[in-house]
């Protein structure tokens, strides 16, 4: 049989077996509360797509109902509540609960880290799945993967950052660790969740802040109360999502559940990323049409960040044994695999920019 015919039956026998498992396992309906509003379209979409994925995958037998950031628990108690067993499962980010642990911000994203696909590669290839199971599991959580932001933006300012002077009580809204290394640079930092970002930078309770990337941010509408829009952001070089599920609730899931939700987490991440890769080039080339001001930050204020990133890793180090092991284990993995990006991706992208640019 050719490809298309296995293809073909592959597709078939997936039909006729998802009304007959339907039929042989008992209803389970789970409840998912999200860290993200609806408005912010590609998040939310990520929970609508597990939960209809799921359900298309177990004949109907498993179902899932999704829940913006708000409309169960608030947004950054989404773990709080799911590791407590309040609801089965939510979508969130690691890094919002680093109060609990600075551990479980390498579940999502650690300042000046990974990108994307190296991100990816450490979780599901290079032992990062491993080192953080005992950081979940002191959560009451099983941690599921789903999604990623890509590279993530600087962050709207009201008035430019020229120098390492500027940040010194600047009220920045930031989320997870980064937000411990500005404070050493004399900056307020503030963890929102997206639906308080507008009115804090509005009403000026915040001076500038951070949330995904272009296209986010303007469905936040941050373009339109702070001029200047900020790169890289150094402390979001990706961002993983995680669907994370009460650790009781996931042993007691039949087996083909936990297939049917590893395989839709699985399809939502290829989907979230190429997503917001497309998305991006359009808001970002709406955004400077219409007046904003991209500006990257200086050199200078980029080094400053990244030794008190060095040093915030080093004491955090010494203070917690489980974050020096995973750090270590983490940090080794990051500089192998940015030595290859070197060779084989920044060689030729920036090869590209300088011709192209002209």
């Amino acid at each position: 049989m050719n490809r298309r015919g296995l293809l073909a039956a592959g597709a078939a026998g997936t039909a006729l077996a998802a009304p007959n498992l339907a039929a042989a396992q008992a209803q389970v309906m789970w409840r998912c509360a999200g860290s993200f509003p609806k408005s912010t379209d590609v998040l939310w979409g990520v929970q609508e797509m597990i939960a209809r994925r799921v359900g298309e995958l177990t004949g109907g037998a498993f179902q899932i109902r999704p829940f913006a950031a708000g409309e169960l628990v608030p947004a950054l108690q989404v773990m709080d509540a799911v590791g407590a067993g309040t609801i089965e499962c939510g979508y969130t980010a690691a890094y919002y609960y680093i109060g609990k642990d600075p551990t479980l911000g390498f579940g999502s994203v650690m300042p000046f880290g990974m990108n994307t696909r190296q991100h990816l590669a450490w979780i599901h290839q290079g032992g990062g799945r491993e080192l953080m199971e005992e950081v979940y599991r002191d959560q009451g959580v099983v941690p599921l993967p789903c999604s990623n932001t890509g590279a993530q933006m600087g962050g709207w300012l009201r008035k430019e950052i020229k120098s390492v002077e500027d940040l010194k009580g600047l009220k920045f809204r930031i989320a997870g660790l980064a937000g411990t290394v500005l404070t050493k640079l004399g900056v307020v930092a503030q963890q929102l969740g997206a639906a308080d970002i507008y009115p804090a930078l509005e009403r000026g309770v915040v001076d500038g802040a951070e949330w995904v990337g272009p296209h986010d941010d303007e469905k936040l509408g941050l373009h339109r109360i702070a001029p200047y829009y900020y790169y890289p952001g150094w402390w979001e070089p990706c961002s993983e999502g995680e669907i994370m599920v009460n650790a009781r609730a996931w042993e007691a899931l039949p087996k083909q559940y936990q297939q049917a939700l590893e395989v839709a987490t699985g399809e939502s991440q290829v989907w979230s990323t190429s997503r917001y890769d497309m998305l991006n080039v359009q808001a970002l080339r709406r955004m400077v049409g219409g007046g904003t001001q991209l500006r990257a930050y200086p050199r200078d204020v980029l080094q400053v960040c990244y030794k008190a990133t060095q040093d915030t890793y080093a004491e955090m180090g010494e203070r917690n044994p489980r974050f020096r092991k995973v750090h270590a284990g983490w940090d080794r993995f990051r500089r192998d695999t940015q030595a290859w990006f070197r060779v084989a991706e920044d060689s030729s992208a920036n090869f590209l920019a300088l011709v192209e640019r002209g």
